[in-house]
C-alpha cells in the first residue's frame, strides 16, 4: 500500500454558532480548532466572505488556515467551499474536525474520504465540494444507543467524565499536527490511533 502524504493547508472545525451550543457534543470540532489556535497563539477574526471566523498558524514552516464556520452545521460546506475556492486550495489539502457518534469518548481517529455517515456538516461539505476526498479528524462523542435519539444527544452537553475524555482526545490530536503539516499522514494516524 502506498504511503499517504498530505499537503495540509486548511483545517475546518465543525460546530454550531451561539452560546446555546458552545458546550454541546456537536461542537467538538470547534473545541478542537479553538485548542489548535490557543496552542499556536492564533486569534480568530470574523471574515464575511468565508462565512465564519478565520485564523492562520505557522507549522513546520507552512501557513495553515483555521476556519470556524458561523453558518449552522448543515451549511458548513458554504464556508468551507468559500475559503478553498478563494485560495485555490484542493479538497485533499483540507482536514475537517468533527464530532463522531460511532466512536466512544476517549477515541479520536484520522481518515481520508468516505461518506458522511449521517453527519449534516460532512453531508454539506461533500455536496458543496462535489467530492469526498478530504481528510477527517473524527472526535468520538459516543452514541445514545438508538438512532432516533441522535439529534437530541449531539445537541446536549456530554457528562463531565466524557468531556474530560474528549478534551484528552483533542490534546492528542493537536499533538500530531506537526506530523500532518510535515506531510506524514500515516505517522500521525499511527500515533493518534495508538493512544
Amino acid at each position: 500500500m502506498a504511503v499517504r502524504s498530505i499537503d495540509l493547508k486548511v483545517i475546518v472545525g465543525l460546530g454550531n454558532p451561539g452560546s446555546k451550543y458552545t458546550e454541546t457534543r456537536h461542537n467538538a470540532g470547534f473545541w478542537f480548532i479553538e485548542e489548535v489556535a490557543r496552542k499556536y497563539s492564533a486569534t480568530f477574526r470574523p471574515e464575511k466572505k468565508f462565512h465564519g471566523e478565520v485564523a492562520k498558524i505557522s507549522l513546520e514552516g507552512k501557513d495553515i488556515w483555521l476556519l470556524k464556520p458561523d453558518t449552522f452545521m448543515n451549511r458548513s460546506g458554504l464556508a468551507t467551499q468559500s475559503l478553498l475556492s478563494f485560495y485555490r486550495i484542493n479538497a485533499d489539502q483540507l482536514l475537517v474536525a468533527h464530532d463522531e457518534i460511532d466512536l466512544p469518548p476517549g477515541t479520536a481517529k484520522l481518515k481520508t474520504g468516505g461518506g458522511h455517515g449521517g453527519h449534516n456538516g460532512l453531508r454539506d461539505i461533500i455536496s458543496q465540494l462535489g467530492c469526498k476526498d478530504f481528510h477527517r479528524l473524527r472526535i468520538g462523542v459516543g452514541h445514545p444507543g438508538h438512532k432516533d435519539q441522535v439529534v437530541d444527544y449531539v445537541l446536549h452537553n456530554p457528562s463531565r467524565d466524557d468531556r474530560i475524555s474528549i478534551d484528552r482526545d483533542i490534546d492528542d490530536a493537536v499533538a500530531v499536527l506537526p506530523d500532518l503539516a510535515a506531510g506524514a499522514f500515516e505517522q500521525a494516524m499511527q500515533t493518534l490511533h495508538s493512544k
